[in-house]
């Protein structure tokens, strides 16, 4: 599954589009250059129990240990994983 990323002007997403169309995202604010904040992820009924969600956060954890960037995060998705992941919480600010 392809996942993709896009930002502009301090927001930004990680998704995977199929057509055209967004059906899994995993979307950000920077409020700084060095940190970003997870706001909410929404996945389609159809990919629903394919572990997109963690595909995406794991992607975005991938994207902020190369670009030195901490991660806060609010939506209760990425929260929930990172509580029961600790090798992704060396990014948490």
């Amino acid at each position: 599954m392809l996942i993709q990323q896009k930002e502009t002007e301090g927001k930004g997403m990680f998704y995977v589009s199929i057509d055209g169309k967004v059906l899994a995202e995993m979307s950000y604010t920077m409020p700084a250059p060095d940190k970003m904040i997870i706001d909410h992820t929404d996945v389609d009924a159809s990919l629903s129990g394919k572990g997109v969600g963690i595909q995406l956060l794991h992607a975005l954890v991938d994207y902020a240990r190369t670009e030195n960037i901490k991660i806060i995060p609010l939506c209760p998705f990425a929260k929930a994983i990172f509580n029961k992941r600790p090798e992704l919480r060396d990014v948490l600010l």
